[in-house]
């Protein structure tokens, strides 16, 4: 149980960085918050000119078969080194 506490409590500080971290870094925040919630990528791939939709189902995309545990552990660690850079 300790690790889905220490993910929340990760979760709750991603939210107060002081400073927004780069595109590329928020796409990672997303896709292993996904991937520790929800699993492996579902539904259809966004089309047409929806290019953050894409850009966030690819990002996701990316951490298929990452097991939910290994993406929270991962977030975790994210989230600290983000912390370091933008508390």
């Amino acid at each position: 149980m300790a690790l889905v506490d220490d993910f929340q409590s990760a979760v709750a500080h991603s939210q107060k960085l002081t400073k927004r971290p780069t595109n590329e870094e928020l796409l990672e925040l997303y896709a292993l918050y996904k991937q520790a919630t929800e699993g492996d990528v579902s539904g259809e791939r966004p089309g047409g000119f929806d290019f953050r939709g894409i850009a966030k189902y690819q990002a996701w995309e990316e951490k298929k078969g990452m097991a939910q545990e290994k993406a929270m552990e991962t977030y975790i660690a994210f989230v600290s080194t983000l912390k370091e850079n933008y508390a």
